[in-house]
């Protein structure tokens, strides 16, 4: 008999199998630096990367928490909501996609359009939101806006809107093309009553949005590293046949060229639109 078939096979104490599975949510990656930030110090510094600067993506009522005086905020038009008017169908209906953004954001829609007060200042400020279907400005994001103008109008008060938008919401069609127009109309009509507009340019704007009302103000204010622009740059490259330069299309490749006015941190983007508020004063 061989030695190994006398060898008895050891028992082994049964151990508790410890999980090792970290809940999602709890960490993210900076794709900037590669550093691991818990998810809890992001929120507490609005979504900026401790490390690098790095500017995550913010949330529309996070964004008018970090903007507006606290107790100053009041919403109007928030019943507002998009339909389906051409049926639309991909891999899901554009009525599905509509009612998972508005559970998911808790919104009506990607945009939030607001009055409050600004280190004392009253303005109107109307903010996008990337996670309502990826900022796409359809038929309610339009009115909005154009609203904004005319709630600023009537108001005798600055106008203020923060960008974050991959263009016009294909679902939608031409209804949605037509609202670069309504919402550069409403712009010239704001123009014309001498009250200020201040653009906030985050990551991304792009697509309608760039080509319509977000370049137009009486100043262009961009977050660090944002994406500014109208079609993507690998778009671009296809159609040219060339390789574009580093950085083309952030905000500091646009600031460079006279694009953009001013690159803000966004810790200090609420003291920079207040000078502006100020500088400019009440509508004549």
């Amino acid at each position: 008999m061989a030695w190994f078939d006398s060898v008895k096979t050891p028992k082994l104490k049964s151990t508790k199998k410890v999980s090792t599975e970290t809940p999602n949510g709890l960490w993210k990656k900076c794709p900037q630096c590669g550093e691991i930030v818990q998810s809890t110090r992001l929120d507490d510094a609005f979504q900026v990367c401790p490390y690098c600067d790095q500017h995550f993506r913010l949330g529309a009522m996070d964004r008018i928490r970090l903007l507006l005086d606290e107790d100053t905020f009041k919403e109007f038009d928030s019943e507002l909501r998009s339909c389906d008017p051409l049926k639309f169908v991909d891999k899901k209906s554009y009525s599905e996609r509509l009612q998972n953004a508005q559970e998911k954001t808790g919104q009506n829609d990607g945009t939030v359009l607001c009055t409050g007060k600004i280190f004392g200042d009253e303005v109107v400020l109307a903010v996008m939101d990337f996670g309502f279907l990826g900022g796409s400005m359809g038929v309610v994001t339009g009115e909005k806006i154009a609203r904004a103008f005319d709630l600023a109008v009537k108001k005798r008060c600055p106008a203020i809107v923060v960008s974050c938008s991959g263009g016009a919401r294909m679902q939608e069609g031409l209804l949605s093309l037509m609202q670069m127009a309504k919402t550069t109309s409403s712009l010239a009509l704001l123009r014309k009553n001498h009250c200020p507009f201040i653009s906030v340019l985050t990551d991304p704007t792009t697509g309608g949005v760039a080509a319509s009302f977000a370049l137009l103000g009486d100043v262009n204010l961009a977050e660090p590293r944002a994406l500014i622009g109208f079609a993507g740059p690998r778009v671009i490259e296809q159609s040219m046949k060339q390789t574009l330069p580093e950085g083309f299309q952030r905000s500091e490749f646009l600031f460079e060229k006279g694009q953009i006015d001013r690159i803000v941190h966004r810790h200090k983007l609420k003291m920079e639109i207040s000078f502006f508020v100020k500088m400019f004063g009440p509508a004549a």
